[in-house]
C-alpha cells in the first residue's frame, strides 16, 4: 500500500474515533470502527506487526469492577480508551511520515489473508470452469464438503508451501470428521463448509463458536478463515451474515467468506 494512501486511511480512522465520544463500546458504530481500523492497520503494516498489537492492546473498559462501581467510571474508561487509540493512530501516522514505507517491498510481499480471500471469492469460477473440459473428459464434480476441501487444497498448493490438514470430529458433524487447513508459517487456519438444505445461518453461527473456541488457544493460529461455499445461493444476505459471525471479543481474528454471493 502506498505511503500517502496509508496515511489517508489512518487519518480517516483517527478522525472517526472523535465521533464515537457520544456512544459506548457496545454500540454497533464503535464495533464497526474498531474492526475497520484493525483491518486497515493489518493491511498497512502486516498481521504480525507491533502496530496491530499496540492497537489491539487498547482497552475501553475497566479491568476490575464490582456491582457498586458507578457508571461514571465505566464511561471514563471508555473515553480513556478512545484517547489512547487516537494516540496510537497518531504515532502510526508519524511513523509512516518519518520512516516511510518500502513500497517496493510491500508490493513484493502481498498480504496473505487478502490472497486467501481472493481465492475463496473466485473459487466458484474455477469450479465452474472444471466442468468445461475438452471432449467431455472426466473432471472433479463438487457435490459435497469433501470435494470443496480437495479442490481448495489443490489451489492453496499453488501459493503456500506448508499446508497441514488437521482432522477433528466436532459434535455437530454427526460423527464424520472434517478437515481444517493450517498454514503454519502464516498462522492462518482455513475451515471449509458447503451449504445444504438443512444448513441455516444459525447453524453456521453455532459451528463457528465451536471452531473459534478450538483455535483460540492454538499456538500456530492467529487468524481463522471460514470459507462457506454456497453455489445454490441458499444463504440470504451473505454480507450481513459475514459481519455478524465475525463479531467477537477474543484475540483470535475471524474472517468469514461466503461465496458466491449471487
Amino acid at each position: 500500500m502506498k505511503k500517502q494512501q496509508s496515511i489517508a486511511i489512518l487519518q480517516r480512522q483517527r478522525a472517526a474515533s472523535e465521533q464515537l465520544i457520544s456512544v459506548s463500546s457496545s454500540d454497533p458504530e464503535f464495533t464497526k470502527w474498531h474492526r475497520d481500523t484493525e483491518i486497515a492497520i493489518e493491511r498497512i503494516f502486516g498481521p504480525q506487526s507491533r502496530n496491530l498489537e499496540d492497537f489491539k492492546a487498547v482497552r475501553y473498559s475497566l479491568g476490575v469492577f464490582s456491582t457498586s462501581t458507578p457508571n461514571s467510571e465505566f464511561r471514563a474508561a471508555y473515553l480513556r480508551g478512545l484517547k489512547n487509540a487516537a494516540a496510537v493512530l497518531d504515532s502510526m501516522i508519524l511513523e509512516i511520515e518519518e520512516y516511510s514505507l518500502d513500497d517496493d517491498k510491500a508490493e513484493s510481499e502481498p498480504d496473505q489473508l487478502s490472497l486467501i480471500e481472493k481465492l475463496c471469492l473466485r473459487f466458484h469460477n474455477a469450479a465452474r470452469q472444471l466442468q468445461q473440459r475438452y471432449n467431455d473428459r472426466n473432471t472433479l464434480t463438487i457435490n459435497d464438503e469433501y470435494d470443496v476441501q480437495d479442490f481448495l487444497h489443490s489451489i492453496l498448493r499453488l501459493h503456500f508451501d506448508d499446508i497441514r490438514a488437521e482432522e477433528w470430529t466436532p459434535s455437530y458433524a454427526g460423527g464424520s470428521s472434517r478437515v481444517d487447513f493450517l498454514l503454519k508459517a502464516e498462522q492462518i487456519v482455513i475451515e471449509v463448509k458447503k451449504t445444504r438444505v438443512s444448513m441455516k445461518a444459525k447453524d453456521l453461527g453455532e459451528q463457528l463458536i465451536i471452531d473459534r473456541a478450538r483455535y483460540e488457544s492454538h499456538p500456530d493460529c492467529k487468524t481463522l478463515v471460514c470459507f462457506v461455499y454456497d453455489p445454490e445461493g441458499r444463504i440470504g444476505n451473505p454480507v450481513g451474515i459475514e459481519r455478524d459471525l465475525e463479531k467477537h471479543s477474543g484475540a483470535l481474528r475471524v474472517r468469514v467468506i461466503i461465496a458466491p454471493k449471487s
